[in-house]
């Protein structure tokens, strides 16, 4: 945890850019245009304000890539190539182990055996000959895990089996197949191209036969199942997710061999869909990135038309879109081969197109005169161009408004009322089926975020008094070492001037008492780590939550209205004191009701008296205190 840099890791997935302190980005864990998600390198914390996660580098990997807590560290551990030291397990932590990972650890047996077999005499002269054919180097056939499935029906079957893969879970992965009672291999015969997730865990499999077999499928795929989801993968992002945020663009290819190839020819940020249409989740993978995609397909009619689904989608999440079309009869393999890196760029730097003037390019080709063809493509650009966000490409929608119209042969103004009604029909849309999910959901309860608090018996806790108490947690666990005054420090001020029971939110009191806990055990302050690394998740995040903070003061404040703001550690002790005052008045204030109560109920003369003598010094009490605070008492 001490070696885990919080911005070196979450920017292996996401592409930060520095504000003030912190870091901000695009949200990956929900769709959003703005940035909401905030990272402080200080604290080593991150927080959306959008979807409210947050947590330290460890459950942003478990939450990122579906990670156990001992399988998040080991992922670090192997990132900063630290050596773990564990425990020997017996055979029924192993039994247990092998049930929790299952499909992650058969995944990656397949893998090495599959490596294996590549180099075996069969493979060598079969799988081997295939990919040198192709012209891939043994350095990148290593990059990418390639392998070889042996063409005897039951070979991977039986050497699992044997290692005590149970038949269940390699169905399951798509490794075996069952036929009239028999298991055979999926794959067999078939170069292998493993499919990894961001952080380079095998998710599934993608297999090329070799031998001409008409009834048998070119390539074939894992089925899906908890790891493999066709739709919210992308092959190639392990590899390519350095050089992608690196270089800010992303290039969209078809398939397998499209990547490999880029990448031995030098072009390093490239990604392959496998085929399907973009996606929503394919699209948030590479926002986490870029914003930049560039789409590069065959110049055949096939090609054209695959360039075109999906990307109204991506219009719609804001990214800057560019097509590519290579010469007929090239793909990205054939063309990076032949010309070279150098060339490629030049070729992309000189064909790029946005989507719209693309897709009038290639519909006014198709349509020619036909009346209905014409008519349809002014809708289907219109659709699209009602896809960009209005507020923040507002230059840029009118842009393509009028160059299309132009094109077009149709009124400016009739285009405009035709996007407007795209906008409008899809508005309508969104909110019909967010109103559906709304009806089928359970209501909620009447706590959310404070699901932990607890309130005294007959009384509700104000939304401001929660607020203080978080705000008192806060600045023990960010100030509790710093010095006060006659005292060593906060902590040790805090503790003698706040009650505990005055606490009544319970997860607030819970990290209060932590605090205290650990500062008796240890005889010290814990520091912010500590917190941020705590294993309750609950814990973890509420910390984050109350750490991060989403704006920082403009450093031209001073420079532009000469009114220097302090914050942070030099402005420390009014926090200091106005959370302590808080707490002063509020201890104040039971203390004054319940000599309300007893002088209503008293019926000696004498202790009355004394009674209201004793109210008139704590209601004076009470008036000095709240003009220290510079409020108002609301009665």
């Amino acid at each position: 945890m001490n070696r885990a840099d919080v911005i070196d890791v979450l920017g292996q997935f996401i592409r930060l850019k520095k504000r003030g302190a912190s870091y901000i980005a695009n949200c990956p864990f929900h769709n959003e245009k703005t940035p909401s998600f905030y990272v402080s390198p200080a604290k080593g914390i991150y927080k959306c304000f959008g979807c409210g996660k947050g947590g330290n580098v460890v459950t942003f990997i478990q939450e990122h890539e579906k990670l156990t807590y001992p399988e998040a560290i080991r992922w670090l551990a192997d990132y900063y190539k630290i050596e773990l030291v564990e425990s020997e397990r017996t055979p029924e932590q192993q039994q247990q182990q092998l049930a929790e990972e299952g499909l992650r650890i058969l995944n990656e047996y397949a893998t090495n055996y599959f490596q294996e077999m590549l180099l075996s005499d069969e493979g060598m002269a079969i799988g081997m000959s295939y990919f040198r054919q192709r012209g891939f180097r043994k350095d990148i056939i290593d990059k990418f895990r390639l392998g070889y499935s042996p063409e005897a029906s039951d070979a991977f079957f039986k050497t699992a089996y044997q290692k005590g893969y149970s038949t269940e879970l390699m169905e399951k992965s798509g490794l075996i197949k069952n036929r009239n009672g028999g298991w055979y291999d999926a794959y067999r015969g078939r170069v292998i191209f493993p499919i990894q997730s961001m952080t380079g865990r095998i998710l599934g499999f993608g297999a090329r036969i070799l031998k001409t077999n008409d009834r048998a499928p070119k390539y074939i795929n894992t089925p899906e199942n908890e790891l493999y989801v066709k739709s919210k993968v992308l092959y190639g992002m392990y590899q390519s997710r350095t050089a992608i945020s690196k270089l800010d663009e992303c290039f969209l290819v078809e398939g397998y061999t499209d990547v490999i190839s880029l990448h031995q020819g030098g072009v390093e940020n490239a990604v392959a869909s496998s085929g399907t249409s973009l996606t929503e989740d394919q699209l948030r993978l590479i926002g986490q990135l870029t914003k930049n995609l560039t789409i590069l397909y065959d110049g055949d009619s096939a090609g054209i038309k695959a360039a075109l689904r999906g990307l109204d989608m991506a219009l719609g999440q804001s990214f800057n879109v560019q097509l590519v079309l290579l010469p007929e009869g090239e793909d990205p393999d054939s063309f990076v081969q032949k010309s070279g890196s150098e060339k490629f760029h030049q070729y992309v730097k000189e064909h790029k197109q946005d989507v719209i003037s693309f897709r009038l390019e290639v519909g006014l080709h198709d349509a020619g005169n036909d009346p209905v063809k014409r008519s349809k493509l002014v809708n289907e650009v219109a659709e699209s161009i009602s896809r960009i966000n209005k507020a923040e490409d507002f230059a840029l929608q009118g842009h393509y408004i009028r160059e299309a119209a132009r094109k077009l042969s149709v009124e400016e103004a009739g285009l405009v009322n035709l996007v407007n009604k795209y906008i409008r029909e899809r508005l309508d849309n969104d909110k019909r089926h967010r109103q559906n999910e709304e009806d089928r959901m359970p209501p909620e309860p009447e706590i959310a975020e404070e699901e932990f608090s607890e309130q005294l018996p007959g009384m509700q806790q104000h939304a401001g008094e929660a607020e203080q108490e978080w705000h008192l947690v806060r600045v023990l666990i960010e100030y509790g070492y710093m010095p006060y005054e006659d005292h060593p420090n906060v902590a040790e001020l805090v503790h003698q001037r706040v009650d505990p029971e005055l606490i009544d939110n319970k997860q607030a009191r819970q990290l209060f008492d932590l605090y205290f806990d650990y500062r008796t055990m240890h005889n010290s302050t814990p520091d912010m780590s500590y917190f941020v690394s705590y294993p309750d998740q609950g814990i973890q995040h509420r910390v984050a939550t109350l750490l991060q903070h989403r704006h920082d003061v403009s450093p031209k404040w001073m420079e532009n209205y000469g009114i220097e703001v302090i914050h942070g550690e030099p402005n420390y002790i009014p926090e200091v004191e106005s959370t302590l005052t808080y707490f002063e008045l509020k201890k104040l204030k039971l203390v004054l009701a319940e000599l309300w109560e007893r002088i209503g109920q008293e019926k000696d003369i004498q202790r009355l008296m004394l009674m209201q003598q004793k109210l008139l010094q704590l209601k004076k009490e009470e008036a000095d205190i709240v003009k220290k605070m510079g409020t108002v008492i609301v009665r």
